[in-house]
């Protein structure tokens, strides 16, 4: 359907062609009606400045923010736009932010007792380091496949660390633990949680973490709902930077993953966090502390 911006300019163009009179008569159109398309056609457009400030946000993020956060977005750079009137001008610029999909299975029956689940689904955390979670998801490209091994603060959804491999390999995991040990002292008491995997109900990672001073909790079995803070980082990160992307090769592809994590933990703001990233949402709170 055609505004009547449109509208009048196709008008404006037919008057060009023919006399009044005659457009008129071909048109059906009163002289009042004619005129009103004329003048809106010459009215300038109010949002053209928001929309040049939209679009820009939304190609900044490569197409991840949906109206809602670059909404928020805009707050932060001192445009006040109703995310309604945002989702309109988004929708007649066809901005539209990626889907998301499915995640990897990594449970193969019973290594192993599993640990209690201390975490219960309430994913609040008052301060940093006092929640964690990790799982392991898979990407298949290139006739290949490549697993990312996070792990995530409950606090800010921060990833603290994290691991890539060509294999879905036990070292990949320890390698994200000595990444992670690294930024916290001993005897935190923090609890660590994640799925029922092989990884995790191993005798050596459980040793680790709690030489470590940190307690393992575990979702209940096949209940992906009890770790679902990282399943939609998952979800969020494949929909961003995966799926529907081209690459050229498994060195392009590790490159925009760690390109992206850096991006999600540095720039990408949240609503829950007051439309701040999480790392700045973590410094915020410790100034304040």
């Amino acid at each position: 359907m055609l505004t009547k911006a449109k509208k009048g300019k196709a008008v404006t163009e037919l008057r060009q062609k023919y006399g009044l009179k005659e457009l008129l008569e071909v048109a059906g159109l009163s002289r009042s009606t004619y005129y009103y398309m004329l003048k809106s056609s010459q009215r300038e457009d109010r949002h053209e400045r928001h929309k040049e400030l939209i679009k820009e946000v939304f190609e900044q993020n490569k197409g991840r923010y949906g109206y809602r956060r670059v909404t928020m977005e805009l707050r932060n750079w001192g445009v006040c736009l109703n995310h309604k009137t945002v989702l309109k001008l988004m929708n007649e610029m066809g901005l539209h932010c990626k889907i998301r999909r499915k995640k990897y299975n990594s449970f193969r029956g019973e290594i192993n007792k599993a640990a209690e689940n201390i975490i219960k689904r309430d994913f609040h955390a008052g301060k940093p380091n006092e929640k964690w979670t990790t799982d392991v998801t898979e990407f298949a490209l290139l006739g290949r496949k490549a697993y990312l091994s996070p792990i995530l603060d409950m606090y800010n959804s921060e990833i603290i660390a994290y691991s890539i491999s060509l294999n879905p390999n036990y070292k990949m995991i320890t390698d994200m633990l000595e990444e992670a040990f690294r930024k916290i002292p001993d005897g935190t008491n923090l609890v660590l949680h994640s799925d029922q995997g092989w990884c995790y109900r191993m005798k050596d990672y459980q040793e680790r973490i709690k030489a470590k001073g940190i307690r393992q909790s575990m979702s209940r079995k096949g209940n992906c709902l009890d770790n679902s803070i990282m399943e939609n980082f998952f979800g969020l990160l494949k929909s961003e930077m995966f799926y529907g992307e081209n690459f050229t090769s498994i060195e392009e592809f590790i490159k925009e993953l760690e390109d992206y994590i850096d991006y999600y933990n540095h720039k990408r703001i949240k609503g829950k966090l007051k439309g701040l990233s999480p790392v700045d949402y973590r410094n915020q709170s410790l100034e304040v502390a």
